[in-house]
């Protein structure tokens, strides 16, 4: 099998730029390649809410063929290799495919088996995770059952999919505590392996005061490492020093570490760290220049959103007809990125940034104040846009 773009990830990056290329270059119909195993799409933003019992699991699903643009082909397979010198990726049942083109977007991997116990505790024993469709029902079931003790949420040293997803859930718990009368008999605390609440000052300045006033005990450097979930105890590594402090709960939500895919860790595309080794401006190959990558499994130095995968999508998409018609590659990405951090139900941060880690922000009043008109943007408008409108190729 030869095709002109073969495009591996049927997630936002690989449905965007697919969408894209065939609205932009209606000669490449039929010749763009969409590789892809999984038989659903998520919208997983929604997935926060799903926790917090303000909008059902089902709304984040959508059967993958219908996110397929037409004239693209989808081959319902996982990749199992990649050689770039001979334009070549390999898949799980054996399949050779040419590429002129190759895109990656393969997403992020969760690691579940990298935490001691977790799998086995998940979805029962007071351990839940916003982060599977199959397990986020259990935060919300977690949340109506709890009467009190302690209520932790972590956060991996890794990066993660959504910088601010594991918070966002603990503000939503904290708000859901006091409405059922359960949030003085509770101890809410957030134990992360980050050094910090968030990475731009403007708005961690914000999330301070939101922690100081839901009087939420945090404690940072501190890496999950194990769960033993029938004890009801969670084990962490303190960074600094290595030790091993163990915390008892009676619910934790767990945010897994996370890494790129193993097939692009152990690929020629991958740089030292694992990621897909692009540009971080052109989101070109650092190697191979007919390879691009975008999303969560490219090397790029911000945030791992889909509001980031927006903006990059018509950078790879401009770039990639550009060597189509032997021109320069000269679009580039600024790093923006996007985190809506609920503070609570009807209350939001819009928190938009760049590569220097400064605001790049959208509307013309403080994005750093809680404000439950971007509560509602978030919840009503933004699915509408991803499934309507960035999946489309539109915007």
């Amino acid at each position: 099998m030869h095709y002109k773009v073969v495009i591996v990830g049927g997630g936002s990056g690989g449905i965007s730029v697919a969408a894209r290329l065939l609205r932009e270059a209606r000669n490449l119909s039929g010749q763009i390649l969409i590789l892809d195993p999984a038989g659903k799409h998520y919208y997983q933003p929604l997935w926060t809410l799903v926790g917090g019992g303000a909008v059902n699991r089902e709304a984040s699903e959508r059967e993958e063929s219908s996110v397929i643009p037409e004239g693209a082909v989808w081959l319902q397979e996982a990749v199992q290799s990649f050689n770039p010198e001979e334009n070549k990726v390999m898949t799980s049942s054996g399949k050779a495919i040419l590429y002129d083109y190759l895109v990656v977007a393969a997403g992020i991997q969760i690691d579940w088996n990298k935490i001691k116990g977790l799998k086995e505790s998940m979805g029962k024993d007071g351990v839940c995770s916003n982060y599977s469709y199959d397990y986020v029902n259990s935060t919300w079931e977690n949340l109506r059952n709890f009467k009190g003790g302690n209520a932790i949420f972590t956060a991996p040293s890794t990066v993660v999919k959504c910088g601010g997803a594991p918070q966002k859930i603990m503000y939503l718990a904290d708000d859901y505590f006091r409405k059922s009368k359960v949030r003085d008999k509770a101890k809410v605390m957030f134990v992360s392996g980050g050094t910090k609440i968030f990475g731009v000052e403007k708005y961690a300045d914000s999330l301070n005061k939101v922690i100081e006033r839901k009087e939420i005990e945090t404690h940072f450097k501190h890496n999950l490492i194990e769960i033993r979930g029938t004890e009801k105890i969670a084990v962490f590594e303190q960074l600094d020093t290595k030790q091993h402090v163990e915390i008892p709960f009676d619910m934790i939500h767990v945010v897994p570490p996370m890494s790129s895919p193993d097939f692009i860790k152990s690929s020629a595309l991958a740089n030292a760290e694992g990621w897909v080794d692009v540009d971080k401006f052109t989101l070109q190959h650092n190697r191979f220049s007919n390879v691009f990558g975008i999303g969560d499994c490219a090397s790029l130095p911000t945030s791992k959103t889909g509001a980031a995968i927006r903006k990059q999508a018509p950078v790879v998409v401009a770039n990639l007809l550009s060597m189509m018609h032997k021109q320069p590659v000269v679009k580039e990405y600024n790093g923006y990125t996007s985190c809506p951090i609920v503070t609570g139900y009807g209350s939001l941060i819009l928190a938009e940034f760049n590569y220097t880690n400064e605001p790049d922000e959208t509307f013309p009043f403080d994005q750093g104040k809680e404000r439950w008109s971007m509560y509602q943007m978030k919840k009503e408008l933004l699915p509408l846009i991803y499934w309507n409108g960035m999946l489309k190729g539109l915007m």
